[in-house]
């Protein structure tokens, strides 16, 4: 029986609302706090030398005590990506099962955190125990195995989180979904929903991997060459169609990718993965000692988007793999959001290059989320009494709303929310009753949270202007100059074809230095910032660019 009968309830996004990708929900019941999942994103164009992104996570640093566990529905990026950065900050047991804690070791490995983390394995059978509730899961399907589904039993209900799911009737083992299980939860009373939205605009039940991997061995089978396929690394499922298919049709498979390697002896040592003869995997260094046509090649690249590896592979800049005409290329992926363009060029590089491609008009990749029967299948089974349509652009939440509506929720019980807000379970019903901290964590690099708005702001006028550095070197006591100006450019004009205005601007610099070091007292900030206003108005009238201007005084 739990402890607090009447405890509050609050159930606040920290990312996944409004974005795909990034997930991270809090639930609080009373005193404690359970967080669901914690993911990354990719950067945006706009986010110009970042690696990942993370949701800001100051607001559980705040409550540190009050954390019961981090539990985790799979082992994709979007929901374990951030979970090594959260755990540099805080000390608290995560929860997950098999393949999903193998998988989040390996994150925890990469950025070397020396402290032990209490990981604990559950499966969809395990109930946690809390002063405030209890914590059940359940086995949804999913592009990768042991996904699951959480539910936490409070007083006044159910509170669900799906995780990414999909429905699939003949998948098999550790991706079948467990829709009794998932009945049952919905009979008990579920008091509040979150569910995937990531493709509540398509229409229909999302396609059955049977059908896609009858169209890879197709493709197997019609290849006269290589065949190289681009797929993302833990896209589990995708990589044993593509093993199954190489063996029907005689082909050996090299994996090209640390990541996909590591993702690979993991799945295949926890036996998430299959091969049918011990030869079926070869080196990519032997490729060589096999015909063309007893060929295929995985690939993904840097955190798992292939696209980039394709491209250089087309260009015949890669250190192992280029593409040769006769190739034959297999998209098994979707692109990121805003990556779409991206994977257009690089589908042309790969034509141009010789190659056969592959991609979204073959039915050789479908989505690990549900589609509309899917997602109203899910509401059914569950009945919430308040639904909240979590991971997914604005437009995708508002899609997931309105199939709420169409299968007998009512509008007021249906809330799509943002990150940082906070919704309150009182007098029996949710609202809105305040935001706490949100946002992104910039990750470059080894730096977390170092690179801010100022700092991709920079980034930016650098990117669009280039930069123009102005060095001086001042005699201070004779108040004059000993030496320069001297103007570099980089990324504004071509030096050698724009003479007379770096000799212009020299000048321009000079006397404004002079007229500075004439007066009776001044100082190095003001000097610079004359340098800035002056240089820039020059600049504009002469190029109409505003190139970062960087002034640097010496002193001798």
């Amino acid at each position: 029986m739990f402890k607090g009968k009447n405890d509050p309830i609050k159930v606040i996004p920290l990312g996944g609302i409004g974005e795909v990708g990034k997930n991270l929900y809090v639930v609080e019941i009373g005193h404690d706090i359970f967080v669901l999942d914690a993911g990354l994103m990719f950067p945006e164009d706009e986010m110009l030398g970042i690696d990942i992104v993370i949701p800001d996570f100051s607001y559980l640093l705040e409550n540190k005590h009050r954390i019961k566990g981090i539990f985790l529905t799979h082992g994709h990026e979007d929901a374990i990506g951030a979970l090594p950065y959260i755990l540099m900050k805080l000390h608290v047991p995560v929860y997950a099962t098999k393949l999903t804690i193998a998988l989040a070791r390996e994150k925890v490995k990469e950025v070397r955190l020396k402290k032990n983390i209490l990981f604990t394995e559950v499966d969809a059978d395990s109930v946690l125990h809390f002063d405030s509730a209890d914590i059940r899961f359940f086995k949804t399907t999913h592009s990768i195995p042991d996904s699951v589904g959480i539910c936490i039993s409070t007083p006044e209900g159910n509170i669900v989180y799906t995780g990414d799911f999909k429905f699939d009737q003949e998948v098999t083992g550790h991706y079948r979904s467990d829709i009794g299980k998932m009945a049952k939860i919905g009979e008990e009373g579920v008091l509040l929903l979150l569910s995937d939205s990531t493709e509540a605009e398509h229409p229909g039940f999302t396609t059955h991997e049977s059908a896609v991997a009858e169209e890879i061995t197709n493709a197997f089978y019609e290849a006269k060459g290589r065949i190289i396929v681009a797929s993302f690394a833990s896209n589990l499922i995708r990589v044993q169609q593509i093993l199954d298919a190489a063996h029907i049709t005689g082909r050996k498979v090299a994996f090209v990718g640390n990541y996909l390697e590591k993702i690979y002896k993991i799945a295949l040592k926890l036996g998430y993965l299959k091969t049918q003869t011990e030869d079926l995997i070869i080196p990519v260094q032997d490729i060589s000692k096999y015909r063309d046509d007893e060929l295929a090649i995985l690939t993904t690249g840097s955190q798992g988007e292939p696209f980039l590896v394709l491209q250089k592979m087309a260009k015949k800049a890669h250190k192992q793999i280029n593409i040769q005409k006769g190739d034959t290329v297999l998209l098994a992926t979707t692109p990121s959001p805003g990556l779409e363009l991206f994977m257009t060029k690089t589908i042309d590089m790969l034509y141009r290059a010789g190659a056969e491609v592959y991609s979204s008009k073959r039915k050789i990749h479908v989505t690990g989320h549900g589609c509309q029967e899917d997602l109203k299948l899910m509401l059914n089974l569950m009945k919430p009494k308040f639904f909240v349509p979590i991971q997914g652009e604005y437009r995708s939440l508002y899609a997931h709303a309105k199939l709420a509506h169409q299968i007998g929720i009512p509008k007021e019980s249906v809330m799509i929310s943002s990150n940082g807000e906070v919704l309150e379970y009182k007098h029996g019903k949710f609202s809105a009753s305040g935001r706490v901290a949100s946002g992104n964590i910039l990750i470059d690099g080894i730096g977390v949270g170092d690179v801010g708005n100022i700092v991709l702001r920079d980034r930016r006028l650098l990117s669009q202007d280039g930069i123009l550095i102005v060095v001086v070197t001042l005699d201070n006591k004779h108040k004059k100059i000993a030496a320069g100006p001297e103007i570099i450019s980089r990324g504004f004009v071509y030096v050698r074809e724009s003479e007379k205005l770096i000799s212009d601007s020299a000048s321009l610099v000079k006397e404004v230095v002079e007229q500075n070091t004439s007066k009776d007292s001044f100082d190095w900030t003001s000097i610079k910032q004359d340098i800035r206003d002056h240089l820039s108005s020059f600049l504009y009238e002469q190029t109409k660019r505003r190139p970062m201007i960087l002034p640097i005084i010496m002193e001798v």
